[in-house]
C-alpha cells in the first residue's frame, strides 16, 4: 500500500472543500486497485457529492438543520455549537473508498470527494491518501 498525507486549510467558516484533483493526482500512476482516504480528525468527514451547481451548500444547510451551531451540546469547549462538530463525522463519516481502474478514479460524472469541515476553530487538517493495488 502507498500511502501519503497532505495538507489543507478550511478557514473560518463550514466548508466543503473539493479534494477530487488531488485525488485523481495520487493515483495517476497506478493501475487497478483502492483509494482510500482517510481524515484523522474528530471534527470533519468525507463526502462524495455534485459541487458546483449548489449541492455543497445543501449539504451543509442541511447539517446546520441537523446539528446548529447552538449552546445544546454537551461537549462545550471552543466556539458557540463547537460539540455540533464532533458529532458530524458520526453522519458524514471521516473516510471514503473509491475504485481507481487504469489510474483514474471510477467517479460517476457530477461526483467530486470533498473534505466537509465544520470546525471553525481548527483551520488545518490532514488528509491521508492510500492506495492498495487490486
Amino acid at each position: 500500500m502507498r500511502s501519503e498525507t497532505r495538507s489543507y486549510r478550511t478557514g473560518d467558516r463550514d466548508t466543503v472543500l473539493d479534494l477530487t484533483r488531488d485525488c485523481a493526482t495520487f493515483v495517476a500512476d497506478e493501475v487497478d486497485g483502492l483509494l482510500h482516504v482517510f481524515v484523522p480528525h474528530a471534527t470533519a468527514g468525507l463526502a462524495i457529492l455534485e459541487t458546483g451547481a449548489g449541492s455543497d451548500d445543501d449539504l451543509l444547510a442541511a447539517l446546520d438543520d441537523l446539528l446548529p451551531a447552538d449552546d445544546r451540546w454537551r461537549h462545550r469547549h471552543g466556539s458557540p455549537g463547537h460539540g455540533r462538530a464532533h458529532v458530524m463525522p458520526a453522519l458524514v463519516p471521516p473516510y471514503a473508498s473509491i475504485p481507481v481502474l487504469d489510474g483514474r478514479l471510477a467517479l460517476g460524472t457530477w461526483q467530486s470527494i470533498c473534505l466537509v469541515d465544520l470546525n471553525v476553530d481548527n483551520p488545518d487538517r490532514e488528509v491521508r491518501f492510500s492506495f492498495l493495488a487490486g
